[in-house]
């Protein structure tokens, strides 16, 4: 079987470093004849020696794909994006050339539901808010954990049954910690088939103790959470972030972590990057990590071998396992 030509197109030859251990280069090697430059940002023009690339295997800082981009490559059958969302690379265009698109959104899901595990049972038992305190006063017995805390019996909500939504509810099976489930796209047998109560978006502010957001970006998510849906949840609360900043009205989160009634853990932020000497880099109940839940680090592997599976799957059978077609832009990330 001969080897389609394909090219890299991402942030640097390092991220392709990175995603494609010795391993799984080998295995991509043997699949497609990848062309040796990498397509990078600081290319100065996409190379006339590329124009012969079928499959094109994209990543962060890829180019956008519109017409113009399009045209160097008139023989693209397929894109693989090894990475999360495809938002923000295709356009119309690709659809129109009937150019297939796959994501790896499913591979870099696992990491973020494992960060989002993680700071729920942190959170549950007080341990963020403590590491503060013992770090600002070094006086363990008032930095030690307030109240009733634990993850025993507590309630989590999950906001969003996208593929981290239900990996976080999956996750989650082994605790002894009551779900609930807010997605208007879900019935309640389909959420108690993944292991939550279905309930409305207020009903799950109220009654848990921790709140997670799993859902996308869209024009009727745009600060789902407000100022009215922060004051719903009880005090001590802890809302969680790893969504997209743009879901939380920030001004209404900074009031109530002055007011020191809830508690937030976000790795995103709106906007973002937050500037210098932002409220919430200051605020004692506000835990900020860098963007950092989805695949980082050797978590990048994961996804170079996913990104191989796909371009197998499709060289083989003309099929993708994770397709992405132009009607799913409007309910994911």
């Amino acid at each position: 079987m001969s080897r389609p030509p394909a090219l890299l197109a991402m942030e640097s030859a390092q991220l392709a470093s990175d995603l494609f251990g010795a391993r799984a280069r080998r295995d991509l090697d043997r699949i497609l004849a990848v062309h040796d430059a990498v397509l990078t940002p600081d290319t100065p023009a996409i190379p006339a020696s590329s124009a012969d690339t079928e499959i094109l295997i994209t990543g962060w800082g890829a180019p956008r794909l519109d017409e113009a981009t399009l045209a160097h490559w008139p023989r693209l059958r397929a894109v693989v994006h090894a990475a999360g969302s495809v938002k923000r690379l295709v356009t119309p265009a690709v659809w129109e050339r009937g150019i297939r698109v796959s994501s790896a959104a499913g591979a870099n899901a696992v990491p973020v539901a494992e960060y989002t595990l993680a700071t729920i049972l942190l959170s549950a038992n007080d341990v963020l808010r403590s590491a503060r305190d013992f770090g600002r006063t070094h006086d363990m017995a008032a930095a030690r954990p307030r109240g009733d805390v634990g993850a025993f019996g507590i309630t989590v909500g999950v906001i969003g049954a996208s593929r981290i939504g239900r990996r976080v509810l999956e996750l989650l099976r082994p605790f002894d910690i009551e779900c609930l489930l807010f997605d208007p796209s879900l019935s309640s047998v389909e959420a108690a088939e993944l292991g939550a109560e279905l309930v409305s978006l207020p009903d799950l502010l109220r009654r848990s103790q921790v709140v997670t957001i799993h859902a996308p970006a869209l024009p009727e998510t745009y600060r789902m959470i407000g100022r009215a849906e922060l004051a719903l949840m009880a005090d001590g609360a802890t809302l969680i972030n790893t969504a997209r900043g743009s879901l939380v009205d920030t001004d209404a989160l900074v009031d109530e972590l002055r007011a020191d009634r809830l508690q937030a853990v976000l790795d995103v932020t709106d906007p973002e990057p937050l500037p210098s000497g932002h409220p919430l880099f200051s605020l004692p109940g506000a835990t900020l990590t860098p963007h950092i839940a989805g695949s980082i680090g050797n978590e990048l592997r994961r996804i170079g071998h996913h990104v191989v599976a796909e371009v197998e799957r499709f060289v083989r059978t003309g099929e993708f396992a994770d397709e992405v077609t132009s009607p799913d832009l409007a309910r994911i990330a």
